[in-house]
């Protein structure tokens, strides 16, 4: 007679997992659900292989690295264990849909998921019992992330800090304690706000002896003299950009701005943190439309860093084909503009013209900087532009008063119907005096709106340039026409003329009197010359308002 076999010990696997440090302190811990797993292989004669710990994972997706080495485990031919035990079903997943599509998966592979507050069999009413549990789970996961998105919101609202990495910068600190938590907020952190406010300075004026710098000039040279990151790593263009252009450095930290699948949200969504401003609002506006005009979108690639003084705005007058650089020599020394019609299809295309680079360089720059870089023919030239903005402030102005005046009068108004019905004169129960007051306060409130946004559209139009301003702009920019720089030459050339067109016996250099005006207008005009200058638009041309149909003209 055969002696009885042994049973066979199911082979088990633990998968233990909470969403947050919070959740590991105050629900479930790991420690716990081990314990309480361990316990409860032990009592079914279940023989542990293999514990997989996923400490702050959430588990409404699969991009779990713990719980897709088990599945691919649990897969495997032959599979590395027979029973999956889990603390509930909401620890191995809180979306109906993918819970059933994982226990399937197993289950083809003859491994069971098994909770251990949640035990159920495989019969068909309990198949559908998981399945209810699971749809529970799900929208108890979605009310939490509803409810904890509100008070995200809301505490953003208040000024505190939601938590993640604080802008390079700033540091986190405590503001104040609300019960058992504590609030915090973002100040200047004085270890790294110098290079934060060193790169704006260097992308607005340079080091003093360069022109302006890029975004990879900026990390160039903050890497050379060792100005590293806060943990002390190498800056890259990615990281400078996002510093040029986060508003959280003006004082406007936006929280919430993308969805968890990247889209970015409506203005309506995003809350908007008031911080202590690192940078003022007219360098960080000066350096946005800085880079703006350096982008790829706006003006072509060799425009920005061509060698050239006058790259993208130089044309044959014949054909209308840009001029573009022809090198000769052994060394290449010699260098020209030349029509790229011509270049690229012979005579037939175009007779052409080539011009030595320096001498219409020379050419160019001199007429602007003896015809044009005066102040008197400055003040000349845009005079009636002026004139005409003046009388438009001066229009927006009286509007603006009117608009107060008639917000008090309805303020009086009001104030003596109240008076009135203090002193019993009138009933307030009247409905045409309800009324009444309605419009009046329907009057003054409309008003006071108007009359803020004229204000704000006066201040938005700027300062008047003075005689002043063009005097210092004509000196600065004729200065800088001369230098050995040829990043300021170039910015300053830009500012003044658009177009420059070679022809057989003249050159002739376009402006436009409204980017001139632009350039004047933005930070008095000194040092920041291409800011307020549109520099490339295809196909763009100013003949209305050209100031110099001739050499002779601006």
């Amino acid at each position: 007679m055969n002696a009885p076999q042994p049973a066979v010990k199911l082979r088990a696997a633990l998968y233990l997992r909470v969403s947050t440090a919070r959740q590991a302190e105050h629900d479930v811990s790991i420690p716990d659900q081990r314990r309480q797993g361990e316990a409860y292989c032990a009592a079914r004669g279940y023989q542990l292989v293999e514990t997989y710990i996923e400490p702050g994972a959430s588990a409404t997706n699969d991009r779990r690295p713990e719980f897709q080495r088990m599945m691919e485990a649990g897969t495997a031919k032959p599979a590395a264990f027979d029973v999956v035990v889990v603390h509930s079903f909401s620890r191995f997943f809180r979306d109906h849909f993918e819970l059933e599509f994982y226990v399937r998966k197993l289950a083809k592979n003859g491994v069971r998921l098994v909770s251990m507050t949640q035990e159920l069999g495989d019969d068909p009413m309990h198949v559908m019992m998981r399945q209810i549990m699971a749809l529970f789970d799900e929208y108890q996961s979605k009310e939490n992330a509803k409810h904890t998105l509100r008070a995200l919101k809301e505490n953003a609202r208040q000024g505190f800090w939601n938590g993640s990495l604080p802008p390079v910068g700033y540091r986190v600190v405590d503001a104040e304690k609300r019960g058992a938590k504590i609030k915090k907020v973002l100040e200047i952190d004085p270890l790294h706000a110098d290079t934060v406010r060193l790169m704006f300075k260097l992308a607005l004026e340079g080091d003093g002896t360069s022109g302006r710098m890029g975004v990879k000039a900026i990390a160039a040279y903050l890497n050379a003299r060792k100005l590293y990151t806060r943990t002390g790593g190498r800056w890259g263009v990615g990281t400078v950009h996002r510093i040029l252009t986060r508003r959280t450095y003006i004082g406007e930290h936006h929280w919430g701005r993308r969805y968890k699948d990247g889209t970015p949200k409506s203005q309506a969504e995003t809350v908007t943190v008031p911080v202590p401003p690192l940078i003022d609002r007219e360098t960080f506006d000066a350096v946005q439309e800085l880079l703006k005009s350096r982008s790829p979108m706006v003006v072509p690639g060799r425009t920005v860093s061509g060698p050239t003084l006058l790259t993208g705005i130089c044309f044959c007058a014949d054909c209308g084909g840009a001029m573009t650089l022809r090198t000769s020599g052994k060394a290449k020394h010699y260098r020209y503009y030349t029509c790229s019609t011509a270049a690229r299809q012979g005579k037939t295309g175009c007779k052409g013209r080539t011009v030595q680079m320096d001498r219409l360089d020379h050419l160019v720059a001199e007429h602007l900087e003896k015809r044009l870089l005066q102040p008197e023919r400055l003040r000349d030239l845009l005079a009636i532009h002026l004139d005409r903005r003046e009388e438009r402030d001066e229009r927006r102005r009286a509007h603006a008063a009117e608009l107060v005046n008639r917000a008090a009068a309805a303020e009086a108004r009001l104030k003596r119907l109240y008076d009135a019905i203090e002193s019993g004169v009138v009933d307030l129960d009247d409905p045409s005096l309800r009324t009444r007051i309605e419009e009046l306060k329907a009057t003054r409130d409309q008003a006071r709106i108007d009359a803020e946004r004229a204000r704000a559209s006066i201040e938005s139009a700027g300062q008047a340039v003075t005689p002043d301003q063009i005097a210092r702009f004509a000196a600065v920019a004729r200065r800088r026409m001369r230098g050995k720089d040829g990043r300021f030459r170039r910015d300053h050339l830009r500012a003044l003329a658009q177009r420059v067109e070679v022809a057989e016996r003249e050159v002739r250099i376009m402006g436009s009197r409204n980017e001139l005006l632009k350039v004047l207008a933005s930070a008095n005009g000194v040092g920041t010359a291409a800011n307020g200058v549109r520099t490339y638009v295809p196909e763009w041309r100013c003949w209305q308002t050209n100031s110099n149909q001739s050499p002779q003209g601006q």
